[in-house]
């Protein structure tokens, strides 16, 4: 099991910045990836960025140069760093983990969901 909890989300006007908080207990030594989705309303969710096990990272294309996700290994903490906001990067950001076990050669996978923290970008 691993628990996720996120902090760091608030109101914020157009053009400023906000740095969001993803801390991790539990089997966090099991954890292959650590990303960011996102969710507005009427919206499906979508991936904002990741970070692996390895320390490489991804984002959507729309995010790149925005935002930056990076880790503290040793508070179990992962982050996004996001300037230059705009109102519609609005939304519900969550943290999301990959797991992954090697059990009698075979490799297992789950995945774990935080609750969740409210962005909202103002005009």
């Amino acid at each position: 099991q691993v628990q996720l909890v996120e902090s760091g989300g608030g109101l914020v006007q157009a053009g400023g910045s906000l740095r969001l908080s993803c801390a991790a207990s539990g089997r966090v030594s099991d954890v292959s990836a650590i990303s960011w989705f996102r969710e507005a309303p009427g919206k499906p969710r979508k991936l904002v960025a990741a970070i692996t096990s390895g320390g490489s990272a991804d984002y959507a294309d729309s995010m790149e140069g925005r935002f930056t996700i990076s880790r503290d290994n040793d508070k179990n903490t992962v982050y996004l760093q996001m300037n230059s906001l705009k109102p519609e990067d609005t939304a519900v950001y969550y943290c999301h983990a990959l797991l992954a076990t090697e059990i009698a050669g075979t490799t297992r996978y789950s995945d774990y969901w935080g609750q969740g923290t409210q962005v909202t970008v103002s005009s």
